[in-house]
């Protein structure tokens, strides 16, 4: 076998584990933020206002997704792997939670230029959603992504395979 070919069969391998990483991430997160969805509808339906905005979670969860796997291709939060397993899975969690919250500002500001409101025009409607609701959606995002990174930080040490057998395959009596 050729050097070309062995390569292209790592390519089609890491494309593939790609893929199926980013449906992994996709999945949870539109799970997560359609569990925040309604949560939010039924507290609304009870002030008599109606909300049907669950678009919003199956978006959301693919953008952050990638933007979940671009801080990976940076090595975002690789800073403690040597320690126990709770230090390197609480600061992924808040690395990642502020990686989330500056792309989210900066899609803001892009869509400001999109709409000729200007880069300050997006950041000032990124603000003006007062800070609760910021404040409300890092911490979502924080809270989500606890058992996220733990489960990741798992199979970083145990291997995705002992995970994976775990979670989906039966085990003896």
């Amino acid at each position: 076998m050729s050097i070309a070919e062995k390569n292209k069969g790592n390519l089609k391998q890491k494309i593939i584990h790609e893929l199926a990483e980013y449906w992994i991430n996709v999945c949870y997160l539109t799970l997560v933020f359609a569990a925040f969805t309604i949560y939010r509808r039924f507290i609304l339906a009870a002030h008599d206002i109606t909300y049907t905005n669950y678009g919003f979670a199956v978006i959301e969860a693919f953008i952050l997704a990638k933007v979940i796997m671009i801080g990976d291709v940076f090595h975002l939060g690789r800073g403690l792997e040597q320690k126990p397993l709770i230090f390197p899975t609480l600061y992924k969690t808040v690395v990642f939670t502020l990686f989330v919250a500056v792309f989210t500002v900066l899609e803001h500001m892009l869509k400001g230029v999109w709409k000729g409101t200007g880069l300050m025009g997006g950041f000032a409607e990124f603000l003006g959603k007062g800070h609760h609701e910021i404040l409300a959606n890092s911490i979502i995002v924080f809270i989500s992504f606890l058992p996220f990174f733990g489960i990741k930080e798992l199979g970083r040490v145990l291997g995705q395979d002992k995970i994976q057998a775990l979670f989906f395959q039966k085990r003896d009596g």
